[in-house]
């Protein structure tokens, strides 16, 4: 993405962001109102930004057939995870595997290996109104993977899950880092320390820091700043000088 630009009315939600990210898991972090989620929401194409350039999977998104193809290949889990209650889990992933266009041959396949990979091959036929909150967010996570999908955009996808279940999720999140492009945005830096090999700190709308969990651990390590844990600290050292850095140019 170049130069990316987005508003929400009056709030300048991204302003001229440049990012490139490849084959891994890529952590979003940033306090509340950073620009995470509309990051999320451009690259899912669900939302349009004010200006900029991106391009995914070698296809333009402001193009409506480049649109269409990212769409085919794209796995999406929102914050707010919509949902037919009444559908089995079996269903409501196969209905999104349909929505994906992916052949008819290769959906039942498909489902099951999806939601075997989130612990739910036991409740496959069970309605998704009988399951736990945890679970549901688990059949969210499977329907982003039911198309092996190129690049999987995750918005707080751990809300809901155990401490047992977010360490299995981890797991399945290294695994996908293999092939796919995977960004997550949490509000948890463990899960980045554990899953993700490059980080992207966010506030107001600027990046404010980018490089990979263990450079930002040894920030923390370097700093007596707040935080229980190394990387904790670093995370609040990169947040306190990318806005002094902006402080200073304000001045100037």
């Amino acid at each position: 993405m170049t130069g990316l630009r987005v508003r929400h009315r009056k709030t300048l939600a991204l302003d001229s962001t440049d990012l490139v990210l490849g084959t891994g898991v890529h952590g979003l972090l940033g306090p509340n109102g950073a620009g995470k989620t509309s990051l999320i929401r451009v690259l899912a194409t669900v939302a349009r930004p004010e200006s900029g350039r991106v391009e995914m999977l070698g296809e333009e998104i402001s193009d409506r057939r480049g649109r269409a193809e990212v769409r085919r290949r794209l796995g999406y889990l929102p914050q707010q995870f919509g949902h037919y209650p009444g559908f089995t889990v079996r269903e409501f992933v196969a209905y999104v595997a349909w929505l994906k266009e992916l052949p008819a041959a290769r959906i039942p396949a498909a489902v099951e290996r999806a939601v075997a990979r989130v612990g739910l091959g036991d409740r496959i036929d069970a309605k998704v109104r009988t399951l736990s909150g945890g679970m549901v967010r688990r059949v969210g996570i499977a329907q982003a993977i039911v198309n092996d999908p190129g690049v999987l955009l995750l918005d707080e996808p751990t809300a809901g899950l155990d401490p047992e279940q977010r360490v299995a999720f981890r797991e399945l999140l290294r695994e996908l880092g293999g092939t796919t492009t995977v960004v997550v945005s949490t509000h948890l830096v463990e899960d980045v320390a554990a899953a993700c090999t490059e980080v992207t700190l966010l506030d107001a709308g600027r990046i404010a820091y980018r490089g990979t969990p263990e450079q930002l651990t040894l920030l923390g390590e370097a700093s007596d700043g707040p935080g229980d844990h190394p990387i904790e600290r670093g995370y609040t050292t990169a947040l306190r000088a990318h806005r002094a850095a902006g402080v200073r140019e304000g001045v100037r």
